[in-house]
Parts: structure tokens; sequence; C-alpha cells
């Protein structure tokens, strides 16, 4: 599996995203500050950002994320709206933001090693597409880990869940109960660039 392993801190810097955006709490660089004052962009360095901003976030490669600007382009509605919405709803996303993983990187790892189930089928695919109705839960043989058992109880960390998924309480399972809308995606990007520059 292709992986991205740039520097966290120093992309964030680059592309103008918070590490928190990202998961990391933490992490910051002081390396070379005000860089990004030096010149102004033109209409292709903001366009290639935001979609370079994307794909960063999400931990997507290129190939793969052309592919969903194809099938967000026929879906009906806004093409980057769209866009959107389908990286949101990847299963390494979507145990990221059930807080059963601290980072999407290790979301990702975990769906890759088989930790989740789907309506019960173990589903090692990070990019697998959830759909409202499904339930997404830690694999029996799992939660006994520690990397699991401390995300319950009273000790276990508070986690704002988007209002398009539901988790039960003091449980290690999730319910998509909607499709989320662009008001759920809290990424600071302006997605109309992106189509703006498939579309040349």
């Amino acid at each position: 599996m292709a992986k991205n392993m740039q520097p966290i801190a120093k992309r964030c810097h680059a592309l103008g995203i918070s590490p928190a955006v990202m998961g990391y709490a933490k992490k910051t660089t002081h390396r070379n500050p005000g860089s990004q004052m030096r010149r102004k962009k033109g209409e292709y360095a903001l366009q290639l950002q935001e979609k370079q901003k994307v794909k960063f976030v999400y931990g997507i490669l290129e190939k793969q994320f052309r592919s969903y600007y194809e099938k967000a382009t026929r879906m009906p509605g806004r093409p980057g709206e769209n866009l959107l919405i389908l990286v949101e709803r990847r299963l390494d996303n979507v145990v990221y933001r059930l807080g059963f993983a601290t980072t999407r990187r290790d979301a990702r790892q975990l769906v890759t090693h088989g930790h989740f189930t789907v309506n019960g089928q173990k589903v090692d695919i990070p990019s697998y597409l959830v759909k409202v109705g499904d339930v997404i839960e830690v694999k029996a043989s799992s939660r006994s880990s520690v990397k699991f058992s401390k995300l319950t109880g009273e000790d276990a960390p508070l986690v704002t869940v988007p209002q398009w998924l539901d988790r039960e309480k003091n449980a290690l399972k999730g319910t998509v109960v909607q499709m989320p809308v662009r008001e759920d995606i809290d990424l600071p990007v302006e997605e109309h660039l992106i189509v703006e520059l498939y579309s040349k």
C-alpha cells in the first residue's frame, strides 16, 4: 500500500492548515516562519494547493483522488461538495471520526490490520465507502487490546462525533445515520478551486 511519508507539521505549515485537522494537537513547526508571504500565488498555485490539502488530510494519492473526482462529477449536485463527501465516507475517516483512532493515519493502519467490521463482516480496505445504516464495530477479538480497551469506561477520552454518525456510549460501535453534508466537514478548503483545476 502506498503511503505519504511527509513530515506532518512541515506539510501542514506549507498548506496553511492546522495540525489539529490531522488529529495532532501539539505538533508545530517554526522553521522558516512567514515563508508563504514572500510572493503572491497565481491561480494555478491556489487551485493546486487546495487539491493537495484534501489529499494530504485524508491520506489519498493522486490516482485514487482523480477517480473520486470523476465519480463526484457524475453525481447530482455540486462536484466539489460531492468530492468532499466521498472522501469523508471512507472507512478510515469514519473510524477516526468515531474516536476509535487518534489520527486518520492511525485509523488507516487499524483498518488495514483487520480490526473492524461493517455490518458484521470484516473490512480491511481503508477506502471502503460507508452508506446509511452501516454499523462499524471493533472486532470482538480486538476489543481486549490496550488500544481499544482504553476507549471505554470512565477514563475514556471525550469524542465529538459529527451529526451524520452515532456512537453507542461505552461501546466500540458506531452507525452511519445519514449521509454527510458539506457543513459536517470542518476542513478549511475551497473545493470549487479543485473542480476548476481538474476542469482545465
